[in-house]
Parts: C-alpha cells; structure tokens; sequence
C-alpha cells in the first residue's frame, strides 16, 4: 500500500467510504484514477481485494485495443497470460493460425488456480489423468445409485447450483469470462467443493464458458463479453466423493430476436425431455422428443457430444444422444443418475475443434445454446437435482409468463 501524497484532495474508501488516504499500490503502477482505489485502512484493502484485483486485468486487456487476440501483449504474458494448445498440455504468446469459422476469437488464458490442500480431490487433480473413470466397469453398465450416494448427489448437485446462480450474477459487458472462472471456482472452493473440470483432462479451468458460436467446451480467457452475446456457463463440482453438473445459456445486455429464440428452444427442449423421464422409457426416446422441438424451430442438434451417466464418476453409463434415430441402447431404471444437456444451433448441427483441443464451435460460425441438468430417476418419475431455486437469479423472461 502506498500512501497519497495529494493532501488537497478528498478520497473516499472504496469499500466502506469513509475519508481515504492509502492507495492501491497496483492501481498507482498502471496509472489508474485515484477515486476507487482508495482505501481508510489495510483491513479495508485486504477484504476488497478479490474483487477489486479485477480492476488491474481490465486495464491491462485495455491497452490490447480492439486487435486484442492476435496482438502480444507484454505485462499479460510476464504473468501467465498465453493462449491455450493440445487439450490444455501446452501454452503459446502468439495467437494459433487456423481457419476460424465465425468472429469469435481465442484470447489469453491466465495460470491454473489452486485449490487449498484440505478439500478432497478427484484423482486426476494433479496430473490431469482420470484413472479410476477410465478402467471402471460403470463405463458399461449403468449404476443404480444407493440410498447414501443419492443424499449425497443431492448436496452436491444443490452445491453446483448455487455455484451457477453466483456465475449468472456476474454476466454482463465488459466482463472476461475470465473473471466468471474465478467466481465460480472461489465459489466452488467456499463450499468446500473441487471443480471438476480443473486438470480433467488437463482442461486447463474450472468451469466451461462457451460464448456465441462456441458449442461446448469453452475455455475462461482474458476476452470482455460484449452487448448481445450469449454466453454459457458450464459447472461442475465434486463434493463428498461424488458430482454435479448443470449449464444455461445467458444473455449479455440486449440479444437479437434469433439468438432470444434459440436460447428460448434449447431451454424448451431439455424441459421436454425432462418431462418423459421414468422408469421403462429407453434412453433413445430423449434424442427423438429433443429433435423434434428443435425442428420444428427451424433449429439443428449437435450429434458430436451426448448426456451422460454421473456419480462417483464424472462421466459414465449411459450415453444419452440428444438427436433422433440414435441408436442409444437400455432402459431407465429408478436409482439411475444421469444428465440431459441438449446443444442446438441456428445453423447446421456439425462442428469444428479450435487448436485448444477443447473449444467445440459451429462448423458455419452460426450461434449455438445449450442447457443441462443432472436427474434421478424415481420409481414415479424424475427428481432435478440441479432445479433452479427461489434465490436463482431471474434472466429468463419465458419463465416469467
């Protein structure tokens, strides 16, 4: 902390707005404006600082004008700030050449967060390799869950809910998605939960942010979300030996009509998807009753990736195609666990892989949304275990009517 050295003027503290006097040290480096980097004490500081560090990234991504993701940036790069290659295993300063098929571009991603010692990890936390997952035989047979792994799946799927609603809140222009990874995954790690998809497969975040024609698998980077993006959010969290995942598509300030309608129809079909779920329906049926909304609208469905089984094991048995004529095999079960997470485009349903190895995009550069729940299968029916709550940020105007 440095102190100010302009007696004639009046600072107020930007955290609790008493008379201030010290000032942010990084904050007089990059030659910020003093009013909101002023602080009455260094306990004032120290409690804005998650926060208020924020303000540092946002002037440095700044001076990368509007060339930002293909220009170097020096100060970004000193401190970790290099594009992503080869699934997560590699690093570069310059900007990957490949043929981009819509105006999206990678930017920057920051260094790997970490996880205090004390909360349990999944067995790839460390060197990026899921080996449990891979050599299980719930890879082919699909799990019925105890009466104890499903109160547990309940904790954790409520836990990775109210990690998502955290995210939502900070949806907006001018935020990285960047800075949503780091909500989530101080969210996640406040629950005394790990992120699962930090280091699975040396994915290199601790949640997924898919923006515009990006399908899946987005990777959290230095770029600002602009007005009429859309954004999704992908979260899932491993907590008392199990995990819970979830997504939705967000709107970023005033969206065009299309992409409303997209967003609106994927919502609608993981809604009627849900609604078939029960014992005795086959796991095919969710592809037909998906494509048929889908189409109606005009709209494609992704066929490269599916929902999957979930518990103990982040991904399992069984594959649940979101496309017709699929020909997913068995039947659902009560005790079953599993996730619907249909992808839908605006274009064609085929896709292309950037050269981070993760980040899945639309193979005509047209919009795509996508959402997700993690489901129980009941003797009755179906339970949400990742149900949006009375506190779940209002973002989506249908839900209103």
């Amino acid at each position: 902390m440095a102190g100010g050295s302009d007696a004639a003027e009046t600072l107020s503290c930007a955290r609790c707005s008493n008379p201030a006097s010290l000032q942010c040290p990084k904050c007089v480096e990059l030659k910020l404006p003093r009013e909101g980097a002023a602080f009455c004490t260094q306990d004032c500081f120290k409690a804005s600082w998650s926060s208020h560090k924020s303000v540092h990234l946002k002037a440095k991504l700044s001076s990368l004008g509007t060339d930002g993701a293909g220009g170097q940036n020096s100060d970004l790069a000193s401190e970790g700030w290099l594009y992503c290659l080869r699934k997560g295993q590699s690093r570069t300063p310059k900007l990957p050449p490949f043929n981009w098929t819509g105006s999206l571009r990678p930017y920057p991603i920051s260094v790997k967060r970490n996880v205090p010692a004390h909360i349990d990890k999944p067995d790839w936390a460390n060197d990026g390799v899921p080996k449990v997952e891979l050599n299980s035989d719930w890879q082919h047979r699909v799990e019925i869950k105890t009466p104890d792994q499903i109160e547990r799946m309940r904790e954790t799927c409520r836990i990775a809910r109210e990690v998502l609603d955290a995210a939502a809140r900070m949806i907006r222009p001018g935020v990285t998605t960047d800075e949503i990874d780091r909500v989530v995954h101080e969210a996640t790690v406040a629950a005394g939960a790990y992120p699962s998809p930090l280091n699975y497969h040396f994915f290199p975040k601790s949640c997924c942010t898919s923006v515009n024609e990006v399908i899946c698998h987005g990777i959290p980077d230095a770029r600002k979300l602009e007005d009429g993006d859309i954004i999704n959010v992908d979260v899932t969290v491993y907590y008392k030996g199990v995990h819970g995942d979830l997504n939705e598509t967000y709107f970023v300030g005033n969206v065009d009509e299309a992409s409303c309608k997209l967003v609106q129809c994927t919502y609608e079909c993981l809604d009627k998807a849900i609604s078939i779920v029960k014992p005795g329906v086959r796991f095919r049926d969710v592809g037909e009753v998906i494509n048929r909304h889908a189409s109606m609208s005009g709209l494609s469905v992704v066929k490269s990736y599916c929902g999957h089984g979930i518990g103990e094991l982040f991904h399992c048995a069984p594959n649940i195609p979101h496309y017709g004529r699929n020909k997913a095999v068995g039947v659902m079960k009560a005790g079953q666990t599993f996730t619907i997470e249909p992808m839908i485009n605006a274009g064609v349903w085929r896709d292309q892989m950037w050269p981070d190895g993760w980040t899945a995009v639309t193979a005509d550069g047209k919009r795509s949304a996508q959402f997700e729940h993690t489901l129980l299968v009941t003797e009755t029916g179906v339970e949400v275990l990742t149900a949006r709550l009375p506190s779940s940020p209002d973002v989506f105007p249908w839900l209103n009517k």
